[in-house]
C-alpha cells in the first residue's frame, strides 16, 4: 500500500466516524420526542463526558497492549452500536445510558489515538499541514452529519434513521483502521516519536511544567465555547425561527475552507497571535448571536465568523501543543490535549443546559462569549510574552 493511499484511507476512515459527534448536536431534538428538556440532555452527555475522561486516560494502555489501529477500528465498532441504541430508544433509560456510555468510550479512543497514529506517519515540519488536513475530514463529518440529518427529515424520514445509518458509517471506519495497522507500521517516519503511550501522574506532572500547558488549558476552553453555541444551535435556531441546517452547512464549509487554507501553513514566527486574533472572531461571532433577531442573513454570518475563529485556530493549536511537548513525552501530550478537549465538549452542555433552562439563551451566550475573550487574552500573553 502506497504512503499517499495510506493517509486516504485514514482520513476516509476519521471522516465517517466523526459524524458521530454532529449527530449529538440533534439530542435535543430527538430527546424532545421523548418530553425531555435541554437540562436531560446535558446530564446524558454529563454521562458520555466521564466516560470519555476516564478512556483518554486509558487510551494509552489500551493502545500499548493491543496497538494503536486496533483499538481505533474498537472505536468505530463501539460507536456503531451506541448510535444503533439511539436510534432505537423510545424513552430515557438504561438504554440511552448505555448509549451514551459507548460513544465516550469510543469516541474518546478515537479522538485521542488518532492524531498519535498522524505524529507517527508525519515530520514535525509537516504537523500544522497534516494536522489541518486531518482536521478537514474531522470537521466535515462534524458539521455535514446534522445537515445530512436535515436533508433526511426533510424527505420524509425521522431523526433515528439518521443515527441508524452514521452507525453504519462508524461500523466501515473500524474495519478500515484495522486493515491499516501493517501499513501504518511500514510508513513511519524514522524521527517520530513511539514511546509507550500511557498517562501517569508523573507525565501528566512533566507535561504541565512544560511549555504545552498553555495549548492544553486553552482547548478545554475553547472546546466549552465550541459546545455552548453547537450543541444547542437548534435550540438557537428554533427561538430565531431559522434552520438549524443553514447554520451548519456555512459552519461546515467555511471551516473547511480554512483548513484547507493553513494546509500550506507551517506555523510562521508567530502562531498565538494568529491563534488569538483568531479567537477573538470567534467572541465577536458569539456576541453577533444576541442580535440576530430572526435573520437568516445574519445568522449565516454568524456561523461564517465563528467558523473563522474557532475552526481555523484548532488545528494551530493541537499543532502548538505537540510542537511544546517534549520529545519524549508528544504521545501523552496529545492525550492530555484530548482529555482537557473533553473536559469542556461533553462536561459544559451540563451548565449550557441549565443556562438556557433557568436563565435563556442570551445568558449562554454572554457566558460564552466572556471564555472566548479569556482564551483570545491567553494566546496574546504567551505571543507578547
Amino acid at each position: 500500500m502506497s504512503r499517499s493511499f495510506v493517509f486516504i484511507l485514514f482520513f476516509i476512515a476519521v471522516f465517517l466516524q466523526s459524524g458521530t459527534y454532529g449527530l449529538t448536536f440533534l439530542l435535543p431534538d430527538l430527546f424532545a420526542q421523548f418530553g425531555s428538556n435541554e437540562k436531560d440532555v446535558g446530564r446524558v452527555l454529563l454521562v458520555t463526558a466521564v466516560v470519555t475522561l476516564t478512556t483518554v486516560y486509558y487510551s494509552g494502555h489500551l493502545s500499548d497492549l493491543f496497538g494503536r489501529l486496533r483499538v481505533l477500528a474498537a472505536s468505530g465498532f463501539s460507536i456503531a452500536v451506541a448510535l444503533l441504541l439511539f436510534a432505537l430508544t423510545e424513552e430515557i433509560g438504561v438504554s440511552v445510558l448505555v448509549a451514551s456510555a459507548l460513544i465516550g468510550f469510543g469516541w474518546g479512543l478515537m479522538y485521542t489515538l488518532a492524531p498519535v497514529v498522524l505524529t507517527r506517519i508525519v515530520t514535525a515540519e509537516s504537523r500544522v499541514q497534516m494536522f489541518s488536513l486531518y482536521s478537514v475530514f474531522l470537521m466535515a463529518g462534524f458539521g455535514l452529519s446534522p445537515v445530512f440529518a436535515s436533508v433526511l427529515t426533510d424527505w420524509g424520514y425521522e431523526i433515528q434513521d439518521a443515527f441508524k445509518l452514521v452507525a453504519v458509517f462508524c461500523a466501515i471506519s473500524g474495519t478500515v483502521f484495522l486493515l491499516l495497522t501493517e501499513p501504518v507500521r511500514v510508513h513511519a517516519v524514522s524521527d517520530a516519536a513511539d514511546n509507550r503511550s500511557k498517562l501517569s501522574v508523573v507525565a501528566v506532572t512533566a507535561i504541565l511544567k512544560s511549555k504545552a500547558w498553555l495549548p492544553i488549558t486553552m482547548v478545554c476552553i475553547g472546546a466549552s465555547v465550541f459546545a455552548g453555541v453547537n450543541n444547542f444551535q437548534t435550540v438557537i435556531a428554533t427561538a430565531e425561527g431559522l434552520d438549524y441546517a443553514d447554520y451548519f452547512f456555512a459552519y461546515t464549509i467555511t471551516t473547511i475552507l480554512c483548513r484547507i487554507g493553513l494546509a500550506r501553513y507551517k506555523g510562521g514566527a508567530s502562531p498565538y497571535r494568529i491563534i488569538g486574533v483568531l479567537q477573538s472572531v470567534m467572541c465577536i461571532s458569539v456576541l453577533l448571536f444576541l442580535v440576530i433577531d430572526g435573520s437568516r442573513t445574519v445568522y449565516i454570518l454568524c456561523a461564517i465568523l465563528f467558523a473563522i475563529g474557532y475552526g481555523a485556530s484548532y488545528p494551530v493549536l493541537a499543532a502548538m501543543a505537540a510542537n511544546d511537548a517534549k520529545q519524549e513525552l508528544v504521545p501523552q501530550t496529545i492525550q492530555l490535549f484530548s482529555l482537557t478537549y473533553f473536559i469542556g465538549i461533553f462536561g459544559f452542555p451540563l451548565i449550557a443546559g441549565w443556562l438556557i433552562v433557568d436563565f435563556g439563551i442570551a445568558t449562554l451566550l454572554i457566558c460564552v462569549a466572556l471564555l472566548a475573550a479569556i482564551e483570545a487574552t491567553m494566546a496574546f500573553g504567551r505571543h507578547f510574552r
